[in-house]
């Protein structure tokens, strides 16, 4: 691994070896999504506590301040919406130059495993992955299911996972489920959790998040968990704590009822 890659992963991955990155990227394919009506709002309180933030280009230029210091892991993969035939039919959305123009840490692309167009997302990846390695810069898959949630269990996540690995992504975003442990031991790269649709609780939040470090999960990338919250910046403070101060899930819950009683005073 060059100088240039080294770099950029060290940006995004702190020196305690976890992570917690926060999308943004939702309005690729949902639209203007609840609470994420104005990108740049939402997220500027969040920045201070968020090891990276995962976006699109029109919506780094247009909402994201130049003089942000936070990393950026920028979407290149597009071209579906939520209304559109099928979600996995998706491809490269953006080039090496302006990855690069734009100056980002890293690149994520979408992957869609036992979907119509699965060869399609693969062979893209496995393009965008020549391209990023050219110039140093670290690819991180998407284990995707579009619409078809039921597919998150251990057996099809540690296939995607894997196969994501072996076409060169440098970290893989999948989901937590039971017996998360198979994902991780059978992907040679680093793993983040992703957050899927709103969770019930906090609680349960909490409680898979810590799961998934537990078993080998370096972070977490998860969005409308965080800035849909009715305490988005209590929530980020905590899970960061789960993450970067191995705090349970019983010091972590202590932790966001304090937090949220300080924002009422």
């Amino acid at each position: 691994m060059d100088w240039g890659k080294k770099n950029r992963l060290s940006r995004l991955i702190q020196k305690d070896g976890h992570c917690l990155f926060l999308p943004i990227d939702h309005g690729y394919f949902q639209g203007p999504t609840t609470k994420l009506e104005k990108p740049g709002e939402t997220v500027k309180p969040l920045l201070p506590y968020c090891d990276a933030i995962f976006v699109t280009r029109g919506v780094l230029r247009s909402c994201i301040d130049p003089n942000n210091t936070t990393p950026i892991i920028l979407r290149v993969s597009g071209g579906t919406s939520i209304i559109g035939e099928d979600l996995s039919n998706e491809d490269i959305t953006t080039s090496i130059k302006e990855v690069i123009r734009l100056n980002v840490c890293a690149v994520g692309f979408s992957i869609y495993v036992g979907s119509k167009y699965e060869h399609q997302t693969l062979m893209s990846l496995a393009r965008l992955v020549d391209k990023a390695e050219e110039y140093g810069i670290p690819v991180m898959a998407v284990t995707a299911v579009g619409k078809e949630l039921e597919k998150r269990d251990a057996r099809y996540l540690a296939l995607a996972c894997r196969i994501a690995a072996e076409l060169g992504a440098s970290i893989v975003k999948t989901y937590w489920c039971e017996n998360f442990e198979k994902i991780v031991n059978g992907c040679p790269v680093p793993v983040v959790i992703a957050g899927g649709p709103k969770v019930d609780s906090e609680l349960q939040l909490l409680e898979f998040v810590y799961d998934g470090i537990q078993k080998g999960a370096i972070g977490i990338n998860l969005g409308r968990n965080i800035w849909q919250s009715e305490h988005p910046v209590a929530m980020i403070r905590t899970l960061r704590a789960i993450i970067h101060e191995n705090a349970t899930v019983k010091e972590a819950n202590d932790l966001l009822e304090k937090l949220k009683k300080g924002e009422k005073k």
